[in-house]
């Protein structure tokens, strides 16, 4: 398989020329999965996910906290580091900013994506789909579907999962509701299990607060 280049890959971008079908953004934008947190003016962290990126134009984000357009934004993501930049649009998961990137790291930037983006098409990205967060409220109780309860540990949660501390190991397809959230075991380890709810949680419950 051919690796692209920085260059190739980006070279619309560099000479000014709108690529065919990119709905006039000025830079051509590579879809990405990369977990982080973000800052708006009131100085509090919240998580996020970038799902795609430009060197030079902006970035989608996932984000528990959308803002209003203009707010200034301020973003570290895992493998790319901090970004600055102005919410451009909200979306019905998060929002869009207008990144601000001076030309030395613009370059730097793009040698990141493309390298994602290669990883990419060799199926090497993490195959989580949704952010996982920290519960502050880590210990719930879950019941099978026999009606047992038992006590657990909150390890993360994602909009479509959880990872569970559990001391009872439970069968991989067994179905359950933690708190009032129904799912199923998907993998099970010695004191763990990963769950994938029936259901997304809506995204805007979906902080350190959430309660299953």
């Amino acid at each position: 398989m051919m690796i692209a280049h920085a260059p190739a890959l980006f070279q619309s971008a560099s000479r000014g020329v709108t690529p065919p079908g990119a709905e006039r953004r000025r830079h051509q934008r590579v879809r990405v999965q990369l977990l982080g947190r973000y800052m708006l003016g009131d100085r509090q962290e919240y998580p996020c996910q970038a799902i795609d990126m430009s060197p030079g134009g902006g970035a989608s984000l996932v984000a528990a906290v959308k803002g209003i357009t203009g707010d200034r934004v301020v973003c570290h993501l895992d493998q790319i580091g901090r970004i600055e930049g102005v919410i451009a649009r909200l979306t019905e998961t998060g929002f869009a900013i207008q990144i601000s990137v001076p030309l030395v790291r613009r370059e730097k930037l793009a040698e990141q994506l493309t390298w994602l983006a290669n990883r990419q098409a060799l199926g090497l990205l993490d195959g989580r789909r949704h952010i996982r967060i920290v519960p502050r409220l880590g210990r719930t109780t879950v019941t099978t579907q026999d009606g047992k309860t038992m006590p657990v540990r909150l390890l993360d949660v994602s909009l479509s999962g959880a990872a569970l501390q559990c001391d009872t190991r439970l069968a991989i397809g067994a179905t359950l509701s933690i708190g009032n959230t129904r799912g199923r075991v998907v993998r099970a380890s010695a004191g763990c299990l990963g769950i994938e709810f029936d259901a997304l949680l809506p995204i805007d419950t979906f902080d350190e607060h959430i309660v299953l």
